[in-house]
């Protein structure tokens, strides 16, 4: 037969239901401070891996608006580096894992107990973001008419509106037409 750790032994007096609970609420506090130290000591080697990341994100220019690098104190919490990219800590909270977002889940970019290789990946992935930005702002150049460039030609437009409202007549013409033809097969006055 097994007993609990706190179990009374043969001979002591049963506790009473006040003392039981006082034990159980010093008990609760002790994990919630282990629990509070741990979230506590995640968030400072989070705040270590923030600075170790400022040189890089100095280096970002200015009208670049994509990384929005900030920690989270939630459960657990996080580094975010951009809206789909973010560092937490794992499970036996000395590891660090760089995660991303796609659409189908999470991926880990990275995994290390060190910084270096960390910002390593981190580095890197700012920087296929930063060339993905510059190729889409090319293609839009391209797609996009260039400045001094005549507009679309106004005739074609007024054309086409003029085209459109005579459509719209001729429709009311006939309609009308259909109305007066079946009033007048049906033998019946107006």
């Amino acid at each position: 037969m097994t007993h609990a750790p706190n179990a009374a032994k043969p001979g002591e007096p049963v506790p009473t239901l006040k003392a039981a609970m006082r034990e159980a609420r010093i008990e609760a506090a002790e994990r919630t401070g282990v629990i509070v130290d741990l979230h506590d000591a995640q968030l400072a080697r989070l705040e270590i891996l923030k600075e170790a990341l400022d040189p890089l994100f100095a280096e970002i220019p200015d009208e670049v608006d994509m990384f929005d690098r900030g920690i989270t104190p939630g459960d657990p919490p996080r580094l975010w580096i951009d809206m789909l990219a973010h560092v937490v800590m794992a499970h036996d909270r000395r590891v660090y894992r760089f995660l991303l977002d796609t659409r189908y889940g999470r991926k880990v970019l990275a995994e290390s107990p060190q910084v270096e290789p960390i910002v390593r990946a981190i580095t890197q992935y700012v920087a296929r973001r930063l060339v993905e930005r510059e190729r889409a702002l090319a293609s839009d150049a391209l797609t996009q008419p260039a400045e001094g460039a005549a507009p679309a030609k106004p005739r074609r437009r007024r054309a086409r509106l003029w085209r459109g409202a005579a459509l719209f007549v001729l429709g009311m013409l006939a309609g009308a037409a259909l109305l007066f033809a079946a009033a007048w097969f049906s033998g019946q006055p107006m």
